[in-house]
Parts: C-alpha cells; structure tokens; sequence
C-alpha cells in the first residue's frame, strides 16, 4: 500500500505517531517564528495580532486550493502529454508554467490575507513590523501545507521540507514584508502612488523568487538541481542578513 493509506492508518489507529507527524511537520516553521520574532526588537507585536495571522493563514490555504484547482483545469486543457513525455524542451516549458502559476497562486493568497488583517490595524507602525506580519502568514501557510506533505508521504520529507520548502516560504515572505513595511510608511506620509508600487514590487519579487524555487525543483535534471542549491544557498544568506539589516534600522512608519 501506498505511504499515503499508511499515514491516514497511523492518523486512525495510533494518536502518538499522529502527534510525532504533526510535530515533524509543525516543529520547522515554529522555529522560525521564534527567529523572526526574536528579531523584532523594537516593540513586540500583540499574542492576540500574531495568532490571528496564524489563524488566518487557513483562509490563504483555502483560497491557493480553489484557485489552484482552477487554473490546473485550464493548464490541463493545455498539456499535450504526448508530447511532454518526448520532448524535453516542451516538458521544461510546462514546468515554468506551472511553477509562475503557482507562485502567482500563493504569494497572492498569502499577501492578500495579510493586506486585509494588518493594514490598517494601529499595531502596524514599525517598518520591521511588515516582516514580522508576513512570516506569520507565510509560516502558518506552510505549516499546514507541510502537515499534508507528512501526512500523504511519511516522516521521510520531514527533513528535506524542513531544510528547503519552509525556510523557502519565509524566505519568500520576507522579500514581501521588506516592501510592505516601505509601502505602509509612504501611505502614512500620504504618497499612495509610491505605496502601491512598493506592495506591487514585493509581491512579483516573492512571484519570482517562488517561480524559480519550483521551477528548477520541477524540472529536477542535473543542471536545473545544482541551479537550486545554488540559489538557496544564496536566497538564504540574503534573506538573513535582510531579516538583521531591517532589524538594526527598524524606524517608525
């Protein structure tokens, strides 16, 4: 039987192994909460404000499923899987294409979650706030999505999830919350034009940087995997010494 029939077994029949599952999925993005957190060193944000992105990082799943599932019938309609299975360049095409389809799907599901929660509320007036605000989306997000990877395939994605799929989550997150907290700051001084651009430019970076992440996993050739390692590796130290640099010269918005 298949590691998806032995996953929903132990989830039936064995509680413990149950917790084990959801700790091995849950345990990666928690940490990274804490780092994030721990960074904000100007004014912690309310328990009550963070658990509520958390809580609402559901609705962002639900709204990357149903959009998800949508715009896999139109890319379906479109495969030719003749074709895919003897022409590489083709097959490396609707690798792309599946992969921009589905960072446009999630940073947008994630972003938008966020717009409608934190905007506005008066807890958001410092610049690192933006990067805070948005990890706990993003790492909610993850977090349930990891669940269901544990769940359907064991505890052997545990490790490669917790190393790649969830720091790329935040990563993605922070590129976003950089501009957002920019963004904030130029609606406050009244400059909305400005703000837009910022919350347009952080959404198709984290597009992009999501984009090639799936994109290069995708197409899992030799090439294409050493491109991978090679930009997490780079995306990863970027993304730490932002997450510092904005912590250093976090300002009022």
């Amino acid at each position: 039987m298949s590691s998806l029939l032995f996953g929903y077994s132990t989830f039936m029949f064995s509680p413990v192994i149950c917790l084990v599952y959801i700790a091995a999925a849950v345990l990666p993005a928690a940490w990274l909460l804490h780092y994030i957190w721990k960074n904000d060193t100007w004014e912690k944000e309310p328990p009550e404000l963070l658990l509520s992105l958390l809580l609402r990082s559901v609705i962002s799943v639900i709204i990357a499923v149903v959009l998800e599932v949508l715009f896999g019938y139109i890319m379906e309609a479109m495969v030719d899987y003749v074709k895919i299975q003897y022409d590489y360049a083709y097959y490396t095409r609707m690798c792309i294409g599946e992969a921009v389809m589905v960072g446009f799907v999630e940073e947008f599901a994630k972003d938008i979650v966020l717009y409608k929660r934190t905007w506005n509320d008066p807890n958001f007036n410092y610049r690192f706030d933006a990067i805070v605000y948005s990890a706990f989306v993003s790492l909610g997000f993850a977090a349930l999505e990891n669940i269901k990877y544990v769940f359907s395939y064991g505890l052997s994605v545990s490790l490669s999830r917790a190393l790649l799929a969830i720091p790329g989550h935040l990563s993605f997150s922070v590129l976003f919350g950089f501009f957002y907290g920019r963004a904030k700051h130029a609606s406050n001084q009244g400059d909305e034009k400005t703000a837009k651009m910022d919350i347009t430019i952080g959404y198709l970076t984290a597009v992009a940087a999501h984009a090639f992440y799936d994109a290069c996993a995708m197409i899992n050739s030799t090439p294409s995997m050493i491109v991978f390692f090679v930009f997490i590796i780079l995306l990863y130290y970027g993304i730490s010494r932002l997450v510092r640099r904005e912590s250093k010269t976090n300002v009022p918005v």
